[in-house]
């Protein structure tokens, strides 16, 4: 594209890849840069958000995007215009925003003029479209993204320092990311109570002619059978019995139903249902759908040409563009047939609430780029999401599958019998694509059965009597997660990926195959907010919040009101809790008594993790403690396994030079100590049952190592020169000193060795020394803040500087807490 003037215009997206495409489609009066996210966040610190000035927030630049401001702010000198070319939703506004208010702090924009263009594809006749109609911000856009993110900030700074304090450093708690840690432990809940029930199945095998078919049981002794009408073997045999004597061999055809079924397509794609689909088809978590969706959006060189390759990937939009709709019919058309070609198009309605927000579904930018002439040009995730992303549009615009289906009655007696049948006679849709189910489920496409006539009868082959159990409900996958997340209307399909993220990385979660395990500090959290803040991990009143802002997007609501009506319960919930003791919040797991000492065995999460204690603190003797295993957790464990841990460490006898040998395990793992010596134990070695013999191996084994890695040895001083991973370095025991960079260790003398270990010793006392100033230090803050304490009790005019002393302190808990951003959220975030 050129420009008519001498003009130049600065075009600002949030990707490099996105500029570079771009760059491609403008002419030389452009010039394309990143601000690579966003380019500023709340301070991390107390008031960031602040309720008493009308819930003003306080921004400052992102520090690793510091780089990118200054590139832009260079360029704008040379540019007359200003082109906002970020994402076409709350996010990309709120780039934007942030952009132009830094801007202006920094005085760059001047007289220049600002401009906001969208496109929801990345091609040249979109973004030519788009740069000739520009728009200003949207109001309500900004303001619906710093609503969620105060909410976000309000939610995380005030609940994870609670956590932290209560229950474990490190933790956090958020407005979405703590519902839907709920729906994980409410269904680990589910399953730990489920109780098993029996149940029993009988089959008819039958036939007519050659052809055998099945039959399930339908009425038994004149009555509906249900899935608990037998319950145990002695029932089930007795029935099969009846009914084997009542049939004779034969069973009659009363009721044949012929019928013809029409299955429609499912609408092309959204961001939630891709992320399902990617998850149940490709295997793909939900983070990498949409990291790859992204690479799809942004532009991939096909033979020399950069071009998005699929329209905007955050929509909750079903509806597809004319144009495109015609060009999906034109392609089926010729690809399969005009009679796959539908009469009219296909019309979607979308459930989301909020599906203005978004342009269309997601689709191919050009349905005649088809997945074959594309493998080519694209990396093996990158064609499997296009494929799924092609085939999946081009369903959506084809004729219905039709099967004819067939029931038929087989009776004997007072007893009943069905057996459907169902033949796919035209697959319409089917033929591109099918989709994918979290519900497993009996399937009768393609399942024949013979010609039958009402009143004749066929042969009764055999009964089979199958006992069942009931299962438990199956745990989330990441697709079914995000489904009840979107029917529960908790968060929106852009910030799943980020939610999820957070769980995993939080350890709140495990994924053990596809499934999620909550963690035993999941459980606690969980435990911790749904008993003490019930109201807030609400799934109502989440999904209530999530329609509020919303309509702050739509211009309905305002967003100072809305924050106030929050804040004001949050608040005072907050100052109730906070006194809340350690015990209260994480109380532990009673297991039993000890059988020796009598005393309580309870399991808990310590500052460390999980661990199993005997005794209490207000015991005369120390409690005692073990760490749970890496497969043991604190909802499960037994009191039998819990006093097994109490075995370590094992004193395993002596080697025959008398040093003494103990296996424990420690903070990186099972080890076994010889002496002051350590050698680890392997992953197959169980530290409880391992042997001496074991124990002497893995030592000779790690000394054998070590003389093959040894340059240089000095026995009679223990010194030598080791040939390390990272280089060489002089040892004496546990002492090690690094030889320096380019320095042949085998020339090194034994002066020169210990010059280097003395080194070495000199600097460990000086960081002792700092450290002990720390030490001192917050000694003597204690011995002020203690005397400060006793003097406020003497004098009621100081009551007001403890006060203040207290606020600091509850500041500065806040501060060191905000420092992990626990609050951060949104795509590319952490949601909390």
């Amino acid at each position: 594209m050129s420009t008519a003037t001498a003009s130049k215009s600065l075009v600002i997206v949030e990707s490099p890849a996105k500029a570079k495409t771009i760059k491609k489609y403008l002419g030389p009066g452009y010039e394309v840069l990143a601000s690579y996210g966003h380019v500023r966040d709340l301070v991390p610190k107390d008031g960031a958000v602040d309720p008493a000035s009308g819930f003003a927030m306080h921004y400052q630049m992102i520090e690793r995007n510091a780089k990118h401001v200054r590139t832009i702010i260079s360029a704008l000198k040379d540019a007359d215009t200003l082109v906002l070319a970020t994402d076409p939703d709350r996010e990309g506004e709120a780039i934007a925003w942030h952009l132009v208010e830094l801007l202006r702090e920094k005085k760059a924009l001047k007289d220049k003029s600002v401009q906001r263009v969208v496109f929801y594809e990345i091609t040249q006749s979109e973004v030519s479209r788009a740069i000739a109609h520009p728009r200003g911000m949207s109001d309500e856009l900004i303001s619906a993204q710093q609503a969620r993110r105060a909410l976000d900030y309000l939610v995380g700074f005030n609940l994870s320092p609670l956590l932290w304090r209560k229950v474990s450093p490190g933790l956090s708690a958020g407005r979405v990311q703590s519902p839907a840690l709920r729906l994980i432990c409410e269904r680990e809940e589910e399953i730990k109570a489920f109780v098993p029930q029996e149940y029993w199945s009988l089959e008819a095998h039958t036939g007519k002619d050659a052809q055998r078919f099945t039959a399930r049981l339908l009425r038994l002794d004149g009555e509906k059978a249900e899935q608990f009408t037998l319950t145990n073997t002695d029932d089930a045999h007795s029935a099969r019995d009846r009914i084997l004597q009542a049939a004779d061999g034969r069973l009659r055809v009363a009721k044949v139903e012929k019928k013809q079924r029409r299955r429609n397509p499912t609408p092309p794609f959204t961001t939630s249902t891709l992320q399902q689909e990617a998850n149940r088809k490709l295997g793909f978590g939900s983070t990498r759908a949409m990291r790859v969706a992204q690479q799809l959006y942004e532009g991939v060189d096909i033979g020399g040409e950069t071009v998005g390759l699929i329209t905007y990937m955050r929509t909750d939009s079903v509806n597809l563009a004319n144009e495109a709709v015609q060009q999906i019919r034109d392609l089926v058309g010729s690809q399969y047939g005009a009679d796959y070609v539908p009469e009219s198009p296909r019309h979607y309605k979308s459930k989301s609430k909020n599906a203005q927000e978004a342009h269309e579904a997601i689709r191919p930018t050009d349905m005649h780029r088809t997945p074959e002439r594309m493998r080519a040009y694209l990396a093996e995730d990158q064609l499997k999401l296009y494929t799924l992303i092609w085939r999946r549009a081009v369903a959506s615009q084809m004729a219905s599958a039709v099967f004819d289906t067939v029931s038929a009655e087989l009776t004997a007696g007072d007893h009943a019998f069905r057996a459907n049948g169902s033949v796919l006679v035209f697959p319409g849709f089917i033929k591109a694509y099918q989709s994918g189910t979290d519900e497993p489920g009996d399937d009768d496409d393609d399942k024949r059965l013979p010609e039958l006539v009402e009143g004749e009868d066929v042969t009764l082959h055999d009964i089979a009597a199958d006992q069942h159990f009931t299962e438990p409900p199956p745990r989330y996958t990441e697709a079914s997660l995000v489904k009840t997340l979107e029917e529960y209307d908790i968060g929106r399909p852009s910030t799943y990926a980020s939610i999820i993220g957070t769980l995993q990385q939080r350890e709140y979660v495990r994924m053990e195959g596809k499934a999620f395990w909550p963690t035993d500090v999941g459980m606690i959290v969980n435990r911790f907010l749904t008993e003490h803040f019930g109201r807030y991990v609400d799934y109502d009143f989440t999904a209530r919040l999530e329609d509020d802002l919303d309509a702050v997007s739509r211009g309905e609501k305002k967003v100072e009101p809305l924050l106030a009506s929050f804040w004001e319960d949050f608040a005072k919930r907050v100052e109730e809790k906070k006194d809340l003791s350690r015990g209260e919040v994480n109380e532990g797991r009673t297991l039993g008594t000890d059988p020796v000492s009598g005393k309580p065995v309870t399991a808990k999460l310590g500052r460390y993790g999980p661990y199993v204690q005997i005794g209490t603190k207000d015991d005369e003797e120390k409690p005692k403690f073990a760490s749970l295993r890496a497969n043991q957790r604190i909802d499960t464990i037994s009191l039998e396994e819990a006093m097994e841990l109490f075995k370590l460490p094992r004193n395993m006898g002596t080697t025959e030079d008398g040093t003494e040998v103990v296996v424990n395990i420690g903070r990186f793992g099972p080890y076994a100590r010889f002496g002051d010596e350590f050698v680890s134990l392997k992953k197959d070695d169980d530290p409880y049952k391992v042997t001496l013999a074991r124990c002497i191996e893995l030592y000779e084994a790690k000394q054998a190592a070590l003389e093959a890695a040894t340059i240089r040895h000095w026995p009679e001083e223990n010194i030598r020169i080791v040939k390390g991973r990272f280089g060489p370095y002089v040892s004496e025991g546990k002492l090690r000193a690094r030889i320096a960079k380019g320095t042949d260790a085998s020339t090194l003398s034994l002066d020169d060795c210990r010059a280097l270990l003395e080194a070495e010793k000199q600097k460990k006392p000086a960081a002792k020394k700092s450290g002990a100033r720390k030490s001192a230090a917050k000694k003597s803050v204690a011995k002020k803040s203690g005397a400060k304490k006793a003097a406020a009790k003497k004098s009621a005019g100081k009551k007001s500087a403890a006060k203040k002393s207290a606020a600091k302190k509850a500041t500065a808990e806040k501060t060191a807490a905000a420092t992990d951003a626990p609050w951060a959220d949104g795509p590319g975030a952490a949601d909390a």
